[in-house]
């Protein structure tokens, strides 16, 4: 036995799992003098969540952080949180983008990189692998850890042995629910031990209130490294604190030799730190057991609860917690990480609300055809069978999936080029944009500005109507809110046509002034975090205008016409569900965005014009859940058969297809980019 070393994740997952990975890179560096000298395996400070928080909330390059921490930590490994093919975005990417960003990642500051796969498939370590093997860098794989039927202690010793064959330089234990139990992980290693001569890292989030004895009872098997956080940023959704694992190991023959007099001055810091973002703080401090139950994460339970009340249906979550272990059952058992965790959990969302796979989501079917790649165990071929014929498949994919993506770096970096309007583009640049090339092009133009400031503040002006909530509006009635804004009361008022008038109560300062435009309203209570675009910017529909967040996840408001774009709500207003955050202006729309302040002008009754007529007696196409309709699949005019699809929508951050259920020709009744409540009619079909 030797002593056990401790990777710090204060840098990355702390912040991700506790306060929406808001921490900026200024807030960071201060401390890394002191976290230098700490004597960590390594600090977990890039890939995971933070380079898309980066470019879409803190207008903050995150090349450029790893740089910067690299600079400030030149005794101290930094390791990232690398998702295989799918390296930090949300789909697979070509063999040669993921060696290109492997090549940069490691030149800029990476010295670890921790590879994990969704579902396992060590085919999709493949390119990631081979890239770091030519940096030089150290290559640590990780398991995806679940509890089902399949996932058997011979499952993952067979796994740990195919990383070790494909190049891995140690093995990670991923347990990103909290499941894994003191005398399973004690089991698991003495097996992995038995066959792989590697060291073992583990991996496990406090969530459940095991972590603690499961890194101990780790360490006695043999695990060489332990994940912990500083204990100002630990426990709750976070990981053990590290202070707390230096004195269980203190005298022991795994003594870290760490000292806990310089942990404790780090942990005074970044409780300080914490301050700053409490406005992006869960309420979940303790442990949450329900979760040894269901199975479910404890971000993918809050995010279904979110989904549900956005639906309509929460009281469906207890169907939903039994449905996922169905579904998960039938997709071949894949480990809930992202992102097979949304996946698996809106189609069991999907299931409660329409019946078992009456609907499949796009990604959903994608998972069950072998797009993610081979999942863990056989899958229900029933369920198969209807998603190969959603995408005119033959057969599922068995092949490693990557080898259907042509190399598209070159075509990248010429769209790159377009997008910053100049012949000489960074490989950082391109890298970004190949990631999320919807966020990219707005992050690129507002860079200059530099990142957020985050300081500690009072509580968020809090928006509610009489008794706590919102009045309905229902037909022929307004909605009436009264707003408290920064201790001002505001009187607002959504006339049945859609027009607002906001008044200051007796005594209060005007607010935002309405100007008769049509009214977008926030579609759930939550908190506004920033404008999208610039006030009286010209916008088309679909286009994204605001930014609110609710339940910990972050929603894109996004206009519903082409128009003039005037708000009605400012950044870190907390604001009720159909409050209006902002109003369109233009041709058909009515109002005239006021210059300056002054009392709000007369708002007459405005309707909103119908982007086509109101059904005319075809047969109607509703939309089955509340969403975003993302595109046609079809022209207007076009005839289609029943059961084609004519429209794609978004829900649950999955995409849905709508299909005619008559045959006809096909007339859309919203436009693209429209948010959509359950049941509004979309289409008909004549």
């Amino acid at each position: 036995m030797a002593k056990v070393q401790l990777t710090d994740l204060v840098l990355r997952d702390a912040h991700q799992s506790l306060f929406a990975t808001r921490m900026v890179t200024a807030d960071m560096l201060p401390v890394c003098e002191k976290l230098d000298k700490a004597g960590f395996f390594a600090l977990e400070a890039w890939g995971g969540a933070t380079f898309d928080s980066c470019i879409r909330f803190l207008n903050e390059d995150p090349w450029d952080r790893l740089k910067k921490l690299k600079a400030a930590l030149p005794n101290t490994r930094i390791m990232m949180l690398l998702r295989g093919q799918n390296l930090l975005g949300y789909r697979h990417y070509a063999d040669d983008v993921v060696a290109k960003f492997v090549e940069t990642a490691a030149r800029d500051g990476v010295d670890v990189f921790r590879i994990f796969d969704a579902v396992n498939d060590p085919r999709n370590f493949q390119a990631a692998t081979n890239a770091a093997k030519k940096t030089g860098k150290h290559i640590q794989a990780a398991i995806s850890y679940a509890v089902t039927p399949f996932h058997t202690i011979e499952k993952y010793v067979e796994l740990a042995r195919q990383y070790a064959d494909i190049g891995a330089d140690s093995i990670a234990i991923k347990d990103m629910s909290g499941l894994l139990k003191p005398y399973e992980a004690y089991n698991l290693v003495k097996a992995i031990k038995k066959v792989v001569d590697l060291p073992i890292e583990i991996h496990s989030h406090a969530t459940t209130g095991m972590s603690v004895a499961t890194l101990t009872k780790a360490a006695e098997a043999g695990a060489e490294i332990l994940d912990t956080v500083i204990s100002s940023l630990a426990m709750g959704t976070s990981h053990s604190p590290t202070e707390t694992m230096v004195e269980i190991f203190k005298g022991t023959e795994f003594d870290t030799g760490l000292d806990t007099k310089l942990l404790l001055e780090i942990a005074a810091y970044f409780r300080e730190i914490r301050k700053n973002y409490k406005k992006f703080e869960s309420s979940f401090l303790g442990a949450d057991t329900r979760i040894l139950v269901s199975q479910v994460p404890g971000g993918m339970l809050s995010n279904l609860e979110s989904q549900l009340k956005e639906q309509g249906a929460s009281d469906k979550i207890d169907d939903v917690l039994k449905e996922i272990a169905v579904v998960q059952k039938d997709a071949g058992y894949p480990p809930l990480v992202t992102p097979t965790s949304q996946i698996v959990g809106t189609q069991a969302v999907f299931n409660v609300l329409f019946g078992r796979y009456n609907r499949l989501s796009g990604e959903f079917q994608d998972l069950l055809v072998g797009k993610y790649g081979a999942c863990p165990a056989p899958k229900n071929q029933d369920v198969v069978k209807k998603a190969l014929e959603a995408l005119k498949m033959d057969k599922e994919i068995t092949h490693r999936p990557a080898d259907d993506i042509p190399a598209e770096y070159n075509k990248l970096e010429e769209e790159t080029r377009k997008l910053l309007g100049t012949s000489q583009v960074t490989v950082e640049d391109v890298l970004t944009y190949a990631m999320f090339p919807k966020v990219a092009p707005d992050f690129f133009k507002k860079r200059p500005q530099g990142p957020v400031v985050f300081k500690p503040e009072a509580e968020a002006p809090k928006a509610q109507g009489a008794g706590g909530s919102p009045a309905a509006a229902g037909s022929g009635q307004a909605a009436r809110y009264s707003v408290n804004v920064d201790g001002v009361n505001y009187n607002v008022v959504v006339a049945p046509a859609g027009t607002v008038a906001i008044t200051p109560a007796a005594g209060g300062a005007a607010a935002p002034a309405a100007v008769g435009g049509l009214v977008v309203p926030a579609p759930v209570a939550g908190t506004i975090i920033r404008y999208a675009v610039d006030e009286g910017a010209q916008v088309k529909a679909g286009e994204t205008i605001i930014i609110i967040e609710s339940m910990k996840m972050e929603l894109d408001i996004k206009a519903t016409h082409d128009g003039k774009i005037h708000f009605l709500a400012a950044p870190g207003t907390q604001v009720a569900a159909q409050q209006p955050v902002a109003e369109l202006t233009g041709p058909g729309l009515g109002g005239a965005v006021q210059a300056g302040g002054g009392s709000p002008a007369a708002a007459s009754p405005q309707a909103a014009p119908a982007p086509a007529a109101a059904p005319s007696g075809g047969t109607v196409v509703p939309a089955p859940v509340a969403g975003t309709i993302i595109r046609y699949a079809v022209n207007e005019g076009t005839h289609v058969a029943s059961g084609d699809t004519i429209i794609i929508i978004e829900s649950m951050k999955m995409e849905l297809d709508i299909k005619a259920t008559a045959a006809g020709t096909v007339r859309f009744l919203v436009p693209a980019g429209t948010q959509v409540a359950s049941q509004q009619p979309i289409a008909e079909i004549n």
